[in-house]
């Protein structure tokens, strides 16, 4: 198989409270993007990246992609668009024609190992997609105006994570179909065609840095571990 990766660094990253986009702020003193593209390159699942950055970033990313490290897994640069479905529409037409999965990556999660790539793509078995989910550890309520309505069984429920792999035509044919929605993940388009997902297990310290505070545990993380993306 031939893989292909979306790695999606095109957020504002407002509520982080940084004046440049999220995936380029500073962690541990690299662009936190370099922690998700070290972790494709040495994955072993991925020959390839697109990487989708806001159109303020493409020209200053194309520059200095060789100041980068693993930039070299980079196969092109793209703007976003003004959703991630736009986005990530975008970087599948700029995915090499032979790839047959492809996985899709949020810049704003630096801790996914390499492990958790091959394991979706793994998981790429007799179904169209794959996806990381962790359990629910707290007790759901559904409210309304102020009211708990009902109790949600968590044991029903899970928390998806990226990266999310596919099968590439399939991704493909999803983000083509007429009447699409938004999305706040690619797999919600392919549920909507009632194509087959398969759930593997996450990992817990998989987040998604969107806070000042998620940004200072990180920060915490990689002193305490030592980890560069150099030694993902």
């Amino acid at each position: 198989m031939s893989g292909a990766g979306l790695l999606l660094a095109a957020g504002a990253g407002r509520r982080l409270g940084w004046a440049i986009p999220k995936a380029f702020v500073p962690l541990a003193g690299r662009p936190m993007l370099e922690y998700s593209l070290s972790a494709m390159a040495a994955s072993g699942v991925v020959s390839a990246v697109v990487l989708i950055v806001p159109e303020s970033e493409r020209r200053r990313v194309e520059e200095t992609i060789a100041d980068l490290r693993s930039g070299a897994l980079i196969s092109a640069v793209v703007s976003g668009g003004t959703t991630r479905r736009r986005s990530v529409q975008r970087g599948l037409a700029a995915v090499q024609a032979d790839a047959t999965t492809i996985v899709c990556h949020d810049a704003a999660r630096p801790f996914a190992t390499p492990a958790l790539f091959v394991r979706v793509v793994e998981g790429l078995r007799d179904v169209d997609g794959c996806i990381p989910t962790v359990p629910v550890p707290d007790t759901l309520k559904r409210t309304r105006d102020g009211r708990v309505m009902h109790t949600i069984p968590r044991e029903d429920v899970v928390l998806a994570q990226t990266p999310q792999a596919f099968v590439c035509a399939s991704l493909r044919a999803a983000h083509d179909a007429e009447n699409v929605e938004e999305a706040t993940d690619d797999a919600l388009l392919l549920e909507a065609r009632g194509m087959p997902i398969a759930t593997v297990a996450g990992e817990p310290g998989n987040f998604k840095i969107t806070t000042p505070e998620d940004l200072r545990r990180a920060e915490e993380i990689v002193a305490r571990r030592g980890l560069a993306p150099a030694e993902r």
